[in-house]
């Protein structure tokens, strides 16, 4: 198992911490641990942006570089983008994430 740590945008001083499997999306492990701030209206097929999320570094430079599709897609999210942004339904968890900090926006919609 791996934790992942949940940050609303009105406390980024304590996150909610939730214990997942690697191999899954990100989007996927808040959903399963009812976080109200990834709606995921679209479940994962990239077409909405209603998982947008922020990553902390280090873990953000760690990633796999965004597609053009998510790089499109993240123009459409509610809040506005940051140099960090990220939809997480194209974060595939993994081992090495474990500790991965993430923000989330003030909303979806």
């Amino acid at each position: 198992m791996i934790k992942i740590v949940l940050f609303e945008s009105s406390n980024n001083n304590s996150g909610t911490t939730i214990e997942v499997k690697a191999g899954q999306s990100l989007m996927k492990a808040a959903v399963g641990a009812n976080i109200e701030g990834v709606a995921a209206d679209c479940g994962g097929t990239l077409t909405c942006a209603t998982c947008h999320v922020m990553v902390r570094e280090p873990w953000l430079s760690q990633l796999p570089a965004m597609t053009d599709d998510e790089d499109g897609m993240l123009d459409f999210a509610a809040s506005a983008r940051q140099a960090n942004s990220r939809l997480s339904c194209q974060i595939m968890l993994t081992e090495a994430m474990d500790g991965m900090q993430i923000d989330l926006p003030a909303s979806q919609y």
